[in-house]
């Protein structure tokens, strides 16, 4: 494009004390506008006066980016301010959230635009504002006394403590070593650790990190190996047990005094299932329909460990163990689809799957990727982008900008995930502020031997993480607060997980796919082995799934404290159908219960039936098709979270959501009706 975004990319060129020093000075300017909207008198609020939306909006556009440095960048001193700086923000949000000034305005405000007529006046999004503000103040329990409100506000502020440190315990994940009894483990994955020599022995360091330790749970031939992979895997972060088992206490006084049952109630009363009652009927409905088909996987899996111990001499005791699962179930497909994951990666080179990605995007969706070289990023390793409108013909085509940070590095965080550092919304002179979203993934770097390449599943995963990408780009909401992915957490990875079906359909494997020494795509007999792949084992995966979300369920809705360690081993071997050895801290790794996702984890399947029916009701036929791309631009991401998630979902399939393509999808069949949700 010639023409220039109409608005800068932020500058990455912060120090530790600006960090600091500049989150300060915005929680003193948010305070300054709350103290000025708190001192109103009752007859002076209304939708104008209280302009609530707009400091809220300047308060989070400088804190997110500050905040973010402590998940990428390189300057340990830099990641420890930025905590620092969220560490404030959380404790300021706290006393913020519970200033009774500030929500009397609120509810003088609703009063009064309300029995002035104004309220007809408003747009459905500016309603949804007013509703959503007064509701805030009441969940964070503003209409108790002042005494249970001071006692409230430090619950909240020992909570938010409990619950960064834990989630700072994973950026700072120590390296273990493991000899080299690394048989079956590909080569060019042990040419990618780091080899040295101790007591002249030689060893190999292998981190947690994906990358480097999931190739040891699939293809280490020494189940030894294995078993103490996953349990050194599992105990990682066991300094994070006392920090959940204070957390979940908290959590539990803090809804008793807000007036609600559970945490599960007070958590989901903001997302379509509504209560803790709902959550758990529909993980148990799905357990039910599940075990039969996991408990048939697993007498599969068994077998197949059965015939190796008896060819290797190995005792065979009768068990399936979680250490067994990653592995078996690569052989199972191995041996019944002839299908070698690591033949499937040698098709899917860093350099090509990531720019044909991007480009099957921006044909689907009617936007153009244009690259800016030497920008100013936390690290040289990212790409950002200035996204616009395919055909922009001036800057009013400018959509917002993305970043791109694709490969691991010490101390960077661990996974994959999109932080949606800058929202978009209307400025108070009618112009536009523009979105900024950046992901964040650890891919395999190249080794000696081959380029960086990706399994399948690191494209389905990329696959899905760029869909929240463009809910985030693509949004187009009057408000900050309603902006891209600002919606019910159990809708939110609904548009992304419905594009991960996009991995699976034959023309576009084999558009993005080319081996790294000949280019050739996917043959159609490995691609059609690839697709049978994607249900394989499904009850034993789903059943983990499952597991996830029974656990944090129930330890959100107990009245009582319980050995959560216990709780932990015991559920997922009578969920998940696998043995563990020695009972592991797990929990301690998991990472949603304190980052966001307490009594949310069962989202991820609920969200799963949304995505299977739009999938299946509007892109099937045609998933690269770009009049159905813009109708999903239009009726699901435009609007963002500023209208109920139903509402979109009735919108975009043209009907109420309901069951029959998830159960159709999972399990091959159709439900004898069609069931609403």
């Amino acid at each position: 494009m010639s023409f220039k975004p109409p608005q800068d990319a932020p500058k990455w060129d912060h120090s530790a004390e600006q960090i600091l020093s500049l989150t300060k000075e915005s929680i003193a300017e948010h305070r300054a506008q709350m103290d000025k909207i708190g001192s109103l008198a009752a007859k002076d609020c209304d939708f104008k006066s209280l302009a609530l939306a707009e400091a809220d909006t300047q308060f989070e556009i400088v804190s997110e980016p500050l905040s973010f440095y402590q998940n990428v960048s390189p300057s340990k001193d830099l990641r420890d301010a930025s905590n620092d700086a969220e560490a404030l923000v959380r404790d300021y949000g706290v006393d913020d959230s519970m200033r009774l000034d500030v929500f009397q305005a609120k509810t003088a405000a609703e009063k009064n635009i309300k029995d002035s007529g104004a309220w007809e006046k408003l747009s459905p999004e500016e309603q949804r504002l007013v509703e959503k503000m007064v509701l805030d103040g009441t969940r964070a329990g503003l209409a108790l006394p002042e005494k249970t409100r001071t006692e409230l506000m430090e619950l909240k502020k020992e909570l938010s403590k409990l619950c960064l440190d834990f989630s700072k315990n994973f950026n700072e994940e120590n390296v273990r070593s493991t000899p080299s009894e690394l048989d079956g483990v590909p080569s060019d994955v042990i040419s990618g650790y780091t080899k040295r020599t101790e007591d002249g022995k030689e060893l190999f360091d292998v981190t947690y990190k994906t990358p480097d330790i999931f190739p040891i749970f699939k293809y280490a031939k020494n189940s030894t190996t294995r078993q103490r992979a996953q349990e050194g895997h599992e105990s990682r972060l066991e300094v994070n047990v006392p920090l959940l088992s204070k957390a979940i206490g908290l959590r539990r006084k803090i809804a008793g005094m807000l007036g609600y049952k559970t945490w599960a109630d007070y958590i989901t009363e903001v997302k379509m299932i509504k209560t803790g009652t709902a959550v758990e009927k529909f993980l148990d409905d799905l357990e039910q329909k599940l075990r039969p088909v996991g408990l048939k996987d697993k007498e599969t899996l068994l077998a197949l460990k059965k015939a190796e111990h008896d060819a290797t001499g190995q005792p065979f005791d009768g068990e399936f163990y979680i250490w067994d699962y990653r592995y078996y179930d690569r052989i199972f497909v191995e041996k019944t689809l002839d299908l070698d994951d690591s033949l499937v990666k040698e098709y899917f080179p860093v350099s090509v799957v990531i720019p044909t990605i991007l480009e099957i995007y921006q044909n689907l969706l009617g936007v153009k990727f244009e690259e800016i070289k030497d920008g100013s990023t936390w690290h040289p390793e990212v790409q950002q982008f200035a996204v616009w409108t395919k055909d922009a013909k001036d800057e009013s085509g400018f959509i917002g900008y993305c970043y791109l940070d694709l490969f691991p590095r010490a101390s960077k965080y661990s996974h994959a995930a999109v932080w949606p550092l800058l929202p978009g919304y209307d400025l108070p002179d009618g112009k536009r502020h523009f979105p900024l979203a950046a992901m964040v993934a650890n891919l395999a770097k190249p080794t000696p031997d081959k380029p960086a390449l990706m399994r399948h599943d690191d494209v389905v995963t990329f696959f899905h993480e760029m869909g929240h990408v463009f809910h985030g780009l693509l949004s187009r909401t009057k408000f900050a607060r309603f902006h891209g992915t600002s919606v019910a957490r159990d809708f939110v990875e609904a548009p992304s997980q419905m594009l991960e079906n996009w991995c699976w359909e034959p023309k576009v494997l084999e558009k993005m796919s080319s081996h790294y020494q000949t280019n050739k795509p996917l043959s159609g007999e490995l691609i059609e082995k690839l697709i049978k792949s994607r249900y394989v084992n499904v009850g034993l995966f789903y059943l983990r799934q499952i597991f996830f979300a029974k656990f944090d369920i129930k330890v959100h809705t107990d009245s009582e404290e319980a050995d959560y360690t216990t709780l932990w081993n015991e559920l997922r071997e009578s969920i998940s159908l696998v043995k563990a050895g020695k009972p592991c801290p797990g929990q301690g790794t998991f990472g949603h219960i304190a980052g966001g996702y307490d009594a949310g984890y069962y989202g991820y399947t609920y969200s799963l039936v949304f995505a299977a029916d739009m999938y299946a009701t509007i892109f099937k036929a045609d998933p690269l098709d770009p009049e159905r791309g813009q109708r999903y631009r239009d009726k699901i991401l435009r609007f963002g979270g500023s209208r109920e998630e139903l509402d979109s979902l009735k919108d975009f399939l043209g009907r109420e959501p309901d069951t029959e393509a998830f159960i159709k999808e999972i399990f091959g069949t159709t439900a004898p009706s069609r069931a609403s949700l």
